[in-house]
């Protein structure tokens, strides 16, 4: 059996499991301004704090939702393993993204997932949907949930 069939059929019977929760990840003010920095995003409610406390229901700066979903690669570097015979892994996009609940600065964020589906596209690409929830340490509420695609690619078989 080759590498991809292999993955496949192990994938195809962990649909609707769990494979993996990732380690936490303070988000901070330095975070939240170096991410308003480099994505030219700062809005006030981001980057200035006692402004933030005083004139929103959030007790002060909250991150950028964006800066939440892009930490879905840290998170999923602590759950995914590569596969055997698998070189790269690319993101592949969203069919679903919901930003639920703001994130405090000094939040701690870590990420759940859970396979939904597997599709073979091609001799050497599976395409894998996880059900991403970002939680925040302490909250009831996600963060956000997003379904997100990621293709595998494995070397062609010689």
């Amino acid at each position: 059996m080759s590498a991809i069939e292999t993955a496949m059929e192990k994938f195809k019977g962990m649909i609707g499991t769990e494979i993996g929760v990732s380690n936490w990840i303070e988000v901070d003010q330095k975070t939240i301004d170096d991410f308003a920095r480099v994505t030219h995003d700062d809005q006030w409610i981001h980057v200035d704090p006692e402004r933030a406390a005083r004139e929103t229901p959030f007790g002060g700066s909250i991150a950028h939702g964006f800066l939440s979903l892009s930490l879905a690669s840290r998170f999923a570097y602590d759950c995914f393993e590569v596969e055997p015979g698998q070189v790269m892994g690319i993101n592949y996009g969203f069919n679903k993204l919901r930003f639920l609940t703001p994130v405090p600065a000094g939040s701690r964020l870590r990420g759940r997932f859970t396979l939904t589906s597997v599709d073979q596209r091609n001799a050497t690409q599976i395409l894998r949907e996880t059900a991403l929830t970002v939680e925040i340490e302490g909250h009831d509420r996600p963060a956000l949930i997003a379904d997100w695609l990621g293709m595998m690619v494995f070397a062609g078989e010689s």
